[in-house]
Formats: structure tokens, sequence, C-alpha cells
């Protein structure tokens, strides 16, 4: 997969050595790139094959919301920039355009949009578009509108239907309100993968060593990057392109007082030295609330049984 950091880069590069063969497009934010957005990818690639092209995705960074209401402090993204170019290259995009989005770039008409980017730029042969995509100044434009400028500029239009799952239809939105509810089962069906944070592994108080439970604390590399909610995890963690089973504790660490909120996970059978180094944790399934112990034994205790429960999650 080519990526390329603009429209502009992406037009001077086929420029610079030769046009691209019948690009068949597709364009939204893709933050997930869960089974509705998988769902047009296969339609890209699928029609691509047809016509002999390659697959075309515009995507947008920053996150338009962000631009549009910079007021708004509560978004946060199922995708860092990072993990979203991983997840597409693994399903098949030939070309990824990120385009800064920026306000003037949102002031853009419906019809220059069309005009400008998708035919005079990308040289669009196909669109294909997800269900209710919109475009353009106040989102104005519509499939609708795609299907009049289609005949007009020499391309084709399918909308794809919305992804359902016993009867609801997949989004971005219900995947982050399934995180922050701490909804594992829910987020990864809708996400047709794993739920990941990556961050790297800095120093922490060391107390969990102390009672049998070392923990290596995550710092996240993106802060945009949304947490799932506070409590303890059946987790997978890879490090070095090796993958261990571990649980992870999200939150304030209520027993311990003066700790503050953390993301640490103890990595099972595991004895190595990783500070620094980058960690991708895979939430699998919640295990508890965050709770606040009687003292370090009780904390134990429990430990020891999230460790038997997380176990028996993991080894299915």
């Amino acid at each position: 997969m080519k990526v390329y950091n603009s429209i502009d880069d992406f037009k001077n590069s086929f420029l610079s050595k030769g046009t691209i063969k019948n690009p068949v497009v597709t364009t939204g934010t893709f933050d997930g790139v869960h089974l509705g957005h998988q769902k047009i990818i296969n339609r890209l690639k699928h029609l691509a094959k047809d016509i002999d092209g390659e697959t075309v995705l515009l995507t947008f960074y920053p996150h338009p919301r962000m631009v549009l209401y910079p007021d708004d402090n509560d978004l946060k993204l199922i995708n860092t920039q990072a993990e979203k170019i991983e997840l597409l290259n693994k399903y098949g995009i030939d070309h990824l355009i990120i385009h800064p989005f920026t306000k003037d770039f949102s002031r853009l008409s419906s019809l220059e949009f069309v005009r400008n980017i998708l035919v005079n730029t990308l040289f669009t042969k196909r669109l294909v578009i997800g269900y209710n995509h919109h475009f353009g100044r106040n989102r104005e434009g519509s499939f609708e509108h795609l299907k009049e400028f289609g005949p007009l500029y020499g391309f084709e239009v399918e909308e794809i239907p919305a992804k359902d799952i016993d009867s609801i239809e997949v989004s971005s939105t219900k995947i982050r309100t399934a995180l922050l509810s701490g909804d594992m089962t829910t987020a990864n069906s809708y996400l047709g993968h794993p739920f990941s944070i990556k961050g790297t592994v800095i120093g922490g108080k060391k107390l969990g060593r102390t009672i049998g439970y070392p923990t290596a604390n995550i710092a996240l590399n993106d802060k945009y990057k949304i947490v799932p909610k506070d409590g303890v995890y059946a987790v997978q963690v890879a490090i070095k392109n090796r993958l261990f089973k571990g649980m992870l504790n999200v939150g304030e660490n209520p027993t311990i007082e003066g700790k503050g909120r953390s993301i640490e996970v103890n990595i099972f059978d595991f004895n190595e030295d990783i500070y620094k180094q980058e960690a991708t944790i895979y939430f699998i399934k919640r295990l508890r609330d965050e709770l606040k112990f009687n003292g370090i034994d009780e904390l134990t205790k429990q430990l020891a049984q999230d460790k038997i429960n997380a176990l028996s999650i993991l080894d299915k």
C-alpha cells in the first residue's frame, strides 16, 4: 500500500510515475476500520478487479469533528493514525490518501468536492460510499447528488448498505459507546478484530512485584486514543512480535493512595526488562470493576482470582 500525505501528494506522485489505472475510490474517516468499513473495502477491491483498476481510499486528519468543533474535547478515536494505516494495509488498499482536514477544506461545496477532487485529481472511475454518507460544505452532498454528478463527470457510484449485527447497524459511534462502557464483546464483534492500544512501558512504583504481580505501566502513544472504561480486563500483550497472556487494570488504583490514574498490565509467565519498549495491548474481555480493598492481602487474593478468570477466557 502506498500512503500519501495529501491529495496534492497523490496527484504529484502519479503525474511523475504514470497514471493510476481505473481508480476505484472511497472516502470517509474510517475510524476503527470496523466491519462496515471492511464491507466497503471488499466491494472496492471486487470492483477494481473487475475493471483492472486500483483501489484508492481518501481519509482525513485531524478528524473533521476536531476541526469543526474545537471546543468539544470529548472525542476520542478508536484508531491512532498509525493503527489506521496498519489496518487499511492489512485489508488490501492500494493507495491511501490522508488529507489534512482544515476549515478551508470544509467549505468546499459538494460540487467542488466532486469536480475538483474526485474527478480532476483522483480521476475516479468508480466511487463506493457507505450508507448515509454526506460530504461537502455543511454535509450538503449525498448519494442522490452523486448519482446526478456521476453521468456528468464520467464515473459510476455505488452505495453500500450498513453492516448489521443482530439487526443493529455497526458504526464508529456505537463502538466508542461500547468501549466507554467496558463492553468489549460488542466492541470487538463490531470491529471484527480485538480493540487495541499501543504505548511505551514507563517506570512505576514497582509495588506489584512485591506481591507477586509485577506490572508494566503503559503510556499511550496518542493523547486522542480512546481507553475503555476503568476496570480489570483479560488481555493479550504483543512485545517484539511475541504474544503473551495477561490482565490489565485501567483506573485510579484506589487501594494504593496517591498512585493516580494509570494503565498497568500484568503479563503472565513473563520476567523480562521491557522498560521503554513499545507494547500492544489487545482487550479481550472485561473481568470486573476497579475496587478498593481493605489492604494489600485482600488485593492479592483478588488478583489471584482475576488471573484464574483471565486464563479461563484467554485459553479459549
